[in-house]
């Protein structure tokens, strides 16, 4: 009976790392939008620290990492259950397979992380070392196999003083900033100096950096339209027509704006058949220039594009979106896989969207703009792509497919989150999600709210010079955390004991 208890005490010891891991990760996804609970945050970053010193070998700290992003991503990503319940005879069975192997597979990264960590480095330099590796799991979330940057540390700051660091240091520095205040917080019980000293240091860093001086409204003035349509009506037959109705009385209240915008896949036919309905629309806009979200095709691809209406209902410029979402828009071996009924969600074009060239500036009557459409605004490597620096970033969104809970919220903070990265305006234009004008220091100056149809007519903010970020890009940030990483390796192989 004796040893019996001791092999259950040993048990629930060896289950209470789990479990702390598990409810860490969740605790720390409260501080992404819409809850933005950062009083969490370090509560949960400590327990991540404490997790890695207290790592019995690489597997066991490995284990522990999985285990916090399998925590965070579950919770922080529940909006992907959404997509699943537009058609829910059909698709609902897949919802929690979608969000239980996303999330496994996104921490992933993070377990690796936690892993080499504990193998790399001992004692008190684990933290200094899984800040850096840490981060890199980061860069690696955010770029390899097209990248889901998607609940990254940066997105909790959007509304504090530590915002204005995107424009210097891009999202993958805040985050990493992120990492270098909290987790040495693990340390408090045995070394309180050096718990404390991080925090205090990023605070320091924070309040040294100024905001962005706004340089005021320009004489132009943009209608941003959101036409309110439910998903599983939007592509209806008989409901399709009247979201483009609403729109386009929306279009035709005076007074008259330079630029009318409405959203991603607005029109509910293919702009190669659409002739008739692009010149109603410019009808009525009263010759107004019309930006809008269509489908196309061309050579057999079918594409996800953006469209410039001139005065004339002609269409004066294209973007086709170029950062597509996987098993969203387009399917890997998407033809093979049609065959047997398996399409992208989003995709109203068979097999599904073909990739547009990459990012592409427009001209359009209020100056020159970069179009990003939907998924494209969560990629700050996209906005950066472009061959020259724009006055404006325009996306153009179709929010419906994240819901009504979180998923909205969290695509408007990483729009923010783009036009205080390039100091620039954002205009933003959802077919339901928050619609809105965006400042260059990332404030929302209009907006229509979630679920709500209507248009506002807002004053084009003018756009700051050219942040230290739009120059750099993420390579700064990168090249620091190879070398902590590399530092902190070499330094604890030198103090290794030798046998």
């Amino acid at each position: 009976m004796m040893s019996l208890g001791l092999r259950q005490a040993a048990r629930r010891l060896r289950l209470a790392p789990a479990g702390l891991a598990l409810g860490s990760g969740a605790l720390l996804s409260l501080a992404l939008a819409p809850w933005h609970m950062l009083i969490g945050l370090p509560v949960a970053l400590a327990a991540a620290g404490w997790l890695v010193l207290q790592a019995a070998s690489a597997r066991a700290a490995a284990l522990a990492g999985w285990l916090f992003g399998l925590g965070y991503f579950a919770f922080g990503l529940s909006w992907i259950l959404e997509p699943f319940q537009i058609d829910p005879d059909r698709h609902a069975w897949m919802a929690p397979f979608a969000l239980v192997f996303l999330a496994a597979g996104l921490a992933l990264f993070w377990g690796a992380a936690f892993g080499l960590a504990a193998r790399l480095s001992h004692g008190a330099a684990r933290l200094v070392m899984l800040v850096a590796l840490w981060s890199l799991a980061e860069f690696g979330r955010a770029y390899l196999l097209t990248g889901f940057p998607w609940a990254a540390f940066g997105q909790f700051w959007i509304d504090t003083p530590a915002a204005s660091l995107l424009p210097w240091i891009g999202p993958q520095g805040l985050a990493l900033l992120t990492l270098v205040a909290f987790l040495p917080l693990a340390l408090l019980r045995k070394s309180p100096a050096a718990g404390i000293l991080s925090p205090v240091l990023a605070a320091a860093i924070v309040l040294a950096v100024p905001a962005p001086d706004l340089a005021g409204p320009s004489e132009k003035t943009v209608r941003i339209v959101q036409p309110n349509a439910p998903q599983d009506q939007k592509w209806h037959p008989d409901h399709r027509w009247e979201f483009v109705r609403r729109a386009l009385a929306f279009s035709s209240e005076d007074p008259r704006p330079d630029l009318i915008v409405w959203p991603e896949t607005a029109v509910p036919q293919l702009l190669n058949y659409a002739e008739d309905t692009l010149q109603v629309i410019t009808e009525g806009a009263g010759g107004v220039p019309v930006l809008l979200g269509i489908q196309r095709e061309d050579g057999g691809a079918y594409y996800n594009s953006a469209v410039l209406l001139d005065a004339d209902g002609l269409p004066a410029a294209t973007y086709d979106k170029a950062h597509l979402v996987p098993f969203g828009e387009y399917v890997p071996f998407g033809d093979f896989m049609a065959q047997f009924g398996i399409h992208g969600f989003a995709s109203q074009a068979g097999a599904g969207y073909a990739a547009g060239p990459g990012a592409r500036l427009m001209e359009l009557p209020i100056g020159s703009a970069l179009p990003l459409i939907c998924y494209e605004a969560v990629f700050p490597q996209d906005v950066n792509a472009a061959a020259a620096r724009p006055d404006i970033l325009v996306q153009i969104t179709n929010d419906a497919w994240f819901g009504t809970r979180s998923g909205p919220y969290q695509h408007l903070v990483q729009a923010r989150m783009r036009a205080l990265e390039q100091g620039l305006p954002m205009i933003r234009a959802a077919n339901t999600g928050v619609s809105a004008m965006i400042a260059p220091d990332g404030q929302l100056l209009d907006q229509l709210p979630l679920g709500q149809a209507g248009y506002i007519d807002a004053a084009l903010p003018m756009p700051l010079p050219p942040t230290l970020y739009s120059r750099t890009g993420d390579w700064p940030v990168f090249l620091l955390c190879m070398f902590i990483a590399g530092g902190v390796f070499f330094f604890s192989r030198a103090l290794a004991p030798r046998s």
